[in-house]
């Protein structure tokens, strides 16, 4: 037996989520400008965790009767202090950088897939393979190195341009940037 109010509950239900969601979804855009590009970034997991944590907050207070506006609000600004919060300590103490983000991980060097590194990081050849042909090449002969970035990305870096970047950085102090490609 199906109950009526499962596909309609009332029209005062229906306006609550309008009002509080358009209000919510308002207060969140301010919170997230004011605290920054950083906030939404993906640049590790800890950064995926607080985006995953306001989507999450956000759908519970525009959803849930229990949770008042206030609340959600005070949710959406303590997380992205405390994204605030680990951000500037990451910039300021390497031993706490290190507790929060991971290293890049070579995973091709000089055409050469390096099997521990590729197993630690759970990466296929498929996978490297893949970010080869989306950066342009057809195999691993061209390539002088693949890098499994902190966010999840590969950069892939040519032979030609590594060698190019190697001049460039002797003659004036740059360096070539990589081609990255994302995987999964």
């Amino acid at each position: 037996m199906m109950s009526e109010q499962m596909f309609f509950a009332g029209a005062s239900g229906v306006w609550r989520t309008l009002l509080v969601g358009l209000c919510a979804y308002v207060l969140l855009i301010f919170v997230l400008r004011t605290t920054g590009k950083r906030t939404l970034s993906k640049m590790n997991a800890f950064d995926l965790i607080v985006t995953v944590a306001l989507g999450s907050t956000l759908a519970t207070v525009i959803l849930s009767k229990d949770v008042a506006l206030a609340e959600g609000v005070t949710a959406f600004v303590m997380l992205a202090v405390a994204q605030l919060a680990v951000t500037w300590l990451s910039v300021r103490s390497s031993r706490f950088r290190g507790w929060v983000k991971a290293e890049p991980t070579t995973l091709v060097r000089n055409g050469m897939m390096l099997s521990e590194p590729m197993k630690s990081e759970r990466v296929t050849p498929d996978e490297i393979d893949a970010a080869v042909r989306g950066a342009g090449f057809d195999g691993l002969d061209a390539i002088a190195l693949v890098v499994l970035e902190t966010d999840g990305s590969m950069s892939v870096v040519s032979r030609a341009n590594a060698s190019a970047s190697d001049r460039t950085q002797s003659t004036n102090g740059t360096n070539e940037r990589p081609i990255r490609c994302r995987i999964g």
